[in-house]
This record gives structure tokens, C-alpha cells and sequence, in this order.
């Protein structure tokens, strides 16, 4: 498993690749401009070449690029969806530049249009971003923590997207844990999360889940309420040992987007690691 964090950009993309070097990570996940403007960030060349230098360097594994938070493809609202699918193509765009292997987002609220209505919304959408992808970048929808009409609530609404783009090859997943737990996922019970796995199976194949947000929760199991806290200091706890254990996550990276920033003595990588062979154990003893 790999081990990273959400880091800022701010004065040079490739200050992301010092940022999570300095904490230990050899995973990141960043913005490629502000989440909450929708003018994208021009990038100047000498930064680009640096950042894949950098990353070089500092061995990191793995890059992710997280789409801003206005992001909308369900939207009734023609130009907010145009604009989400213009932001959506610049996040591509740079992500393919530094060479990262996903970009994730959120799909968006139908706001109450309705479910079967905002895919026909997504759909189109969804294919052209598609096309954007390569053999090594991957376009990954995040699950959601299920408050008002967010679409990815389940499997199940994330699988009817997946169908209407015919299984494109190249659309992954990413899971957060503290989405999972809000939306009823109970990630610290091993059967609750064995289920859970089977059923992503079922619907998508493990080999589509491609990156792992690893975040604890303030709020109780089911609550649809996002609210994140730092690793094994919520509510979920030491229970993140389970869900971080879990055999079919290997080799994935594992992105804490809640963390504590003390520099070079940051802990946070230190606990999820320490969590990660926790519960190692507890799955090698549950298994026999």
C-alpha cells in the first residue's frame, strides 16, 4: 500500500511533490487550481517538467488530481454543467501533463430533477471526459456520503453510470472511507466491509477501484453527513485498522485529505501505517 496525502499547490504545482515528500508520502493527491473558482490555472512549462523531476526524485508512486468541489454534471442548469465539463477538461489536461494516474471527482446533486433523469444528464458528459483518458490516466468517480440528492450515495447509482458508458475501460473508482461510513458502510466491522468489497466486485471488479481517500468521521455510522476528522481520531477510530487491513486494498494509495500539517513531524502518514499493519493482523488471525 501506498501512503499520501491532500497538499497544496499553492506557488507551483510542483510544490505538491515537496509538500508530501516532507511528510513522508510517496502517494499525493492535489488541485490542479482553486476547487472553489472556475477559471483554471495556467501552468507554465518549467513547472510541469519540475513536478515530474520532483516526483522523480522523491519517489513517489502515485499522483492523483482531485476536480474542484463546484463540479456539477448533474445539474438542470446548462451552464453550470458546461462549466463543470470545461473544468473537468482542464483538471484532465493537466493531470495528463504531470503524468498522474487519476483524476477524481464527485459526479454532482441532481437537486431533485431525479436520479433515472440526471443520468441522461451525466451520460454525455462522462463520454467525452472518457476519451480524455489514457492507458495510464484513469478518470475515477468518488463515492458519496449520501446528503440530499448526491448521486453515488450507493454502488448501485455509481454501477448505472458505469453502464451508460458501456464499462468504458478506463473509469475507476475512488472509495473514501468516511463517505462509506456515512452513507452505512460500518469500514471497522470486518462483514460489514467484506460485504461491501463483494458487492463492488459484483457490480464493478476490484480492478477498478483505484484509489482509496482515508478519512475518519465526526459524524455517526449512516448519518449522510460529511464530516471528516483526522485518521483513528474520530469516530471510527482504531476501526480504520480494519478497512485500511483489508487484503484487496494492496498496493493501492491510500489519500488522507484530513491531516494535521506539522511539517517534517507530521504523524498522520506515521498512524495509517501503524493502522494499515493493525489491521493486517486482524485480517491474516480472521482468516486463519
Amino acid at each position: 500500500m501506498l501512503f499520501g496525502a491532500h497538499v497544496s499547490a499553492a506557488g507551483g504545482i510542483s510544490k505538491a511533490i515537496d509538500r508530501v515528500e516532507e511528510i513522508g508520502g510517496n502517494a499525493v493527491q492535489l488541485f490542479t487550481q482553486s476547487p472553489r473558482m472556475w477559471r483554471p490555472t495556467a501552468h507554465a512549462p518549467e513547472e510541469i517538467a519540475r513536478f515530474r523531476e520532483r516526483r522523480r526524485q522523491a519517489r513517489v508512486r502515485h499522483v492523483s488530481c482531485h476536480a474542484l468541489y463546484l463540479v456539477n454534471l448533474a445539474s438542470r442548469d446548462h451552464t453550470v454543467r458546461e462549466s463543470s465539463l470545461a473544468a473537468l477538461r482542464a483538471t484532465m489536461a493537466t493531470a495528463d501533463a504531470i503524468g498522474a494516474e487519476a483524476v477524481v471527482f464527485h459526479v454532482g446533486s441532481h437537486l431533485g430533477l431525479g436520479f433515472d433523469d440526471a443520468v441522461e444528464l451525466v451520460e454525455p458528459a462522462l463520454r467525452e471526459l472518457l476519451e480524455l483518458t489514457t492507458d495510464d490516466l484513469w478518470l475515477c468517480m468518488e463515492n458519496a456520503a449520501g446528503a440530499g440528492a448526491t448521486i453515488g450515495r450507493s454502488l448501485a447509482e455509481l454501477a448505472v453510470l458505469a453502464d451508460a458508458v458501456d464499462r468504458h475501460p478506463r473509469l475507476g473508482l475512488c472509495i473514501d472511507s468516511c463517505h462509506w461510513w456515512a452513507s452505512g458502510v460500518d469500514v471497522s466491522d470486518p462483514a460489514a466491509l467484506e460485504a461491501a468489497l463483494g458487492e463492488l466486485d459484483a457490480r464493478f471488479g476490484l480492478e477498478r477501484l483505484r484509489v482509496l481517500h482515508v478519512n475518519d468521521s465526526q459524524a455517526p455510522l449512516g448519518s449522510n453527513r460529511d464530516r471528516h476528522d483526522y485518521v483513528g481520531r474520530g469516530v471510527i477510530g482504531d476501526g480504520l485498522a480494519t478497512f485500511l487491513g483489508h487484503p484487496a486494498f494492496a498496493g493501492l494509495p491510500a489519500i488522507t485529505e484530513t491531516w494535521e500539517d506539522r511539517g517534517g513531524e507530521t504523524e498522520d502518514l506515521d498512524r495509517m501505517r501503524a493502522l494499515r499493519r493493525r489491521g493486517l493482523r486482524r485480517w491474516r488471525a480472521r482468516r486463519g
